[in-house]
């Protein structure tokens, strides 16, 4: 029991950094499906930097290209206006094809001193309950969950809309980065095209599965965590073919979205914003 709680939290410690970083996202009106690609190519860079300076620098530098990324996608869906959701698609679509490019020399190549996991699941709760609180007791909070219900309101009362959606996306793009990370330097110390196996489109059924809130992610990753955790164990043991322990949380992703159509997202969530109009 204490190995399979312990398991579920470290397995679904990526899950849950890349859906803290979706959500704050999201909670600013922007619909982030990147996250795949984003995670991709955040733990190839993080690394190749490793294998060179060291983990640390490698740490420093997934985030910072998740948040790069994250600055990336909000030229397309904020300043120039562009489809959310056709941007995001995008954005997996080249994470995933560089990564995949430019990570082949990298491949086979083992991480002399991986990071320990236990560093990054802590880092991870408590980011969690940073982002609850930054939400719902703070200022900032405040005007970020109001440029995503009503951008107009919040224009209006002079905060930036276009600024707080930047800052979301590149603040959040740093925790898809961070979860990429988790993945090459600690929880597989190495690198392989396709290691994110799809936690990326977990985490983006799992912003939605929390209500857009930080606690529910928390639990809901676990959750997950523990569901890829069994997976594993149970493969071998039972007579199921493999491929359905491996499809068994994608089909609880599309069965628990198909229960939770009364999650309310931030009312702007999509819809561009434009001064104005």
């Amino acid at each position: 029991m204490e190995e399979a709680l312990l398991r579920a939290v470290l397995f679904g410690t990526p899950i849950l950094l890349a859906t803290l970083g979706a959500l704050l996202s999201e909670r600013s009106g922007v619909v982030q499906l990147g996250v795949e690609g984003m995670m991709a190519l955040s733990a190839l860079a993080a690394f190749a930097v490793a294998l060179a300076l060291g983990p640390v620098p490698g740490v420093f530098l997934g985030v910072l290209v998740g948040a790069s990324l994250g600055l990336f996608h909000g030229i397309f869906t904020v300043t120039l206006r562009a489809n959310q959701f056709v941007a995001g698609l995008a954005l997996s679509a080249l994470g995933l094809g560089a990564s995949g490019l430019l990570g082949k020399r990298y491949e086979g190549l083992p991480l002399p001193v991986p990071l320990p996991e236990g560093g990054f699941a802590l880092l991870g709760f408590l980011f969690a309950l940073l982002l609850h609180a930054f939400l719902f007791y703070t200022r900032m909070g405040l005007y970020l969950r109001s440029v995503g219900e009503n951008p107009k309101a919040a224009d209006l009362f002079g905060v930036s809309v276009d600024g707080v959606r930047y800052l979301a996306l590149g603040v959040g793009g740093g925790l898809i980065g961070l979860g990429g990370a988790y993945l090459s330097l600690a929880y597989r110390p190495a690198w392989t095209d396709g290691m994110t196996g799809g936690l990326g489109w977990v985490a983006v059924a799992l912003v939605i599965l929390a209500a857009w809130r930080p606690l529910r992610a928390l639990f809901g990753a676990y959750f997950f965590g523990l569901l890829f955790f069994l997976q594993f164990r149970l493969q071998g043991s039972v007579p199921i073919p493999s491929e359905a322990f491996a499809a068994m949380p994608y089909l609880l992703v599309i069965l628990v979205l198909a229960l939770s159509g009364r999650a309310r997202a931030p009312r702007a969530l999509g819809m561009p914003f434009e001064r104005g109009r």
